[in-house]
This record gives structure tokens, C-alpha cells and sequence, in this order.
């Protein structure tokens, strides 16, 4: 998958629009995130602790928790260039349904 191909498939998400976070392209739902695409092939997506865990255990070669405290809250790398993109695809729209159902802040 390309970085165009996963804007796409953002982009294809119900009410989603791109704006920009300190300088990287960025998916919202309103004006909550829901991804980020802050290199070429790895987005970032914002999941409950307990869907990131899921999505790690069941596709360890695309999803990893980022390596700090956002990483505890339920942010996650997805390497999406080896991803199928029905697996990127429902990672997106989970994603949004959380930012919709408003994801309850952690400190």
C-alpha cells in the first residue's frame, strides 16, 4: 500500500477530513484525530489501550504501540506498505468510531 493509497482509504472514512498536525497530514473526525501520516508507509492511529492490544496481538507486522506515554494511551503505529488493505481499511474506521464515540481521556 502507498501513502496515496491510505489517504484514500482516510479519506473514504464517514465524515473524515485532512488538515495538519505540527506539520504532518492528519485524518479527523471533527476536531479529534484519528490518524496521522507522519512518515511514508507508517500512519498513526488513535485506539482505546484495549483495541491497540487486540490489533498488535492479531497483526504484530503492522501494528505496534508507539514507544512512549501516547503509546500507553492507544496511539499506534501502523506500518501500512505489507498491510492488506481491508486490514487497514477497518483499522481506519475503528479508529473513527472512537474519536465519534468520544474516546475518554487518560492521564
Amino acid at each position: 500500500m502507498t501513502n496515496d493509497a491510505f489517504v484514500a482509504l482516510a479519506l473514504a472514512v464517514d465524515g473524515a477530513v485532512q488538515a495538519s498536525h505540527f506539520g504532518k497530514r492528519d485524518f479527523r473526525i471533527g476536531k479529534r484525530i484519528f490518524a496521522s501520516l507522519p512518515e511514508d508507509g507508517r500512519a498513526v492511529l488513535n485506539f482505546t489501550p484495549d483495541r491497540q492490544a487486540m490489533l498488535c496481538e492479531l497483526e504484530p507486522a503492522c501494528f505496534v504501540p508507539l514507544p512512549n506515554a501516547w503509546g500507553a494511551k492507544g496511539w499506534t503505529s501502523l506500518f501500512f506498505a505489507d498491510c492488506p488493505a481491508d486490514v487497514v481499511a477497518s483499522a481506519l474506521a475503528q479508529a473513527a468510531e472512537g474519536v465519534r464515540k468520544g474516546t475518554p481521556k487518560r492521564r
